[in-house]
């Protein structure tokens, strides 16, 4: 469990922090005379957690939010809980059979982080898988543009990704990678097993190692103009994809 201290700051993040590791929030600053019920509702939350609540200025919550929109709320959080990468079996073999990992290859932007997160927590993901060197790791941004997913999924920091997806294979998880240059379109293949769908960063995409560990490499068929997707979109059109076949 680390206990570095951040400032998280939106009512959506404060909230899920709340809801979902109460233990971790050292405190909560609300807006003074902020007539939002939600604000009421985390000061009621909070307060039934033993957590401390204070009542500041405007721009009291401005500087300590550094910048992100805060909507009157922010807290002072002990970063949620770190998964190793020793309990992805566990986590793949709880899934019985239809484990949906997602591995993100050097996601740089917290932005597009906090968004690949949004999405895997509304697709059920069974857990994310982030390089801890050469990515982008999880802070407040990430908190924040995550809406609270940072807080309920769990977020593997892998000390070697291609090691940790050939930790995968042997776990009976099949890798397929996202390529533009890919010939398969990710619509023709069966997403309803044991599954990890690997996307890579923002400028180059996925690195050669990490291609050469995917089992199979795929594409989003694209007959526009554009010729790719955003991380962050590409990563919710291809879990999806995943969701849709598992619940036809």
């Amino acid at each position: 469990m680390s206990k570095d201290n951040q400032w998280i700051a939106g009512i959506n993040s404060v909230e899920a922090a709340i809801a979902n590791d109460a233990e971790n929030v050292r405190e909560v600053l609300i807006e003074a005379g902020a007539r939002n019920p939600r604000i009421s509702e985390i000061e009621t939350n909070a307060r039934r957690y033993g957590i401390e609540v204070r009542r500041v200025t405007q721009q009291a919550l401005e500087g300590i939010a550094g910048g992100l929109r805060h909507q009157g709320a922010v807290a002072r959080y002990a970063a949620a809980r770190t998964w190793d990468e020793n309990e992805l079996p566990e986590l793949v073999e709880a899934a019985g059979g239809k484990a949906l990992i997602l591995v993100l290859d050097g996601v740089q932007d917290p932005h597009n982080l906090g968004a690949c997160l949004r999405s895997a927590a509304a697709a059920g993901v069974t857990a994310v898988v982030i390089p801890k060197d050469k990515a982008v790791q999880v802070n407040a941004t990430v908190r924040k543009t995550s809406a609270g997913a940072a807080d309920s999924i769990p977020v593997i920091r892998a000390t070697n990704l291609a090691r940790c997806m050939r930790d995968l294979q042997q776990m009976g998880v099949w890798l397929y990678g996202l390529a533009g240059d890919a010939t398969e379109s990710l619509y023709k293949i069966d997403l309803r097993g044991n599954v990890a769908l690997v996307l890579g960063g923002e400028a180059d995409g996925l690195r050669r190692l990490t291609r050469e560990h995917c089992d199979q490499l795929v594409k989003i068929p694209m007959p526009g103009t554009t010729e790719s997707l955003n991380v962050s979109v590409a990563t919710g059109v291809s879990l999806f994809e995943a969701v849709r076949q598992r619940q036809a």
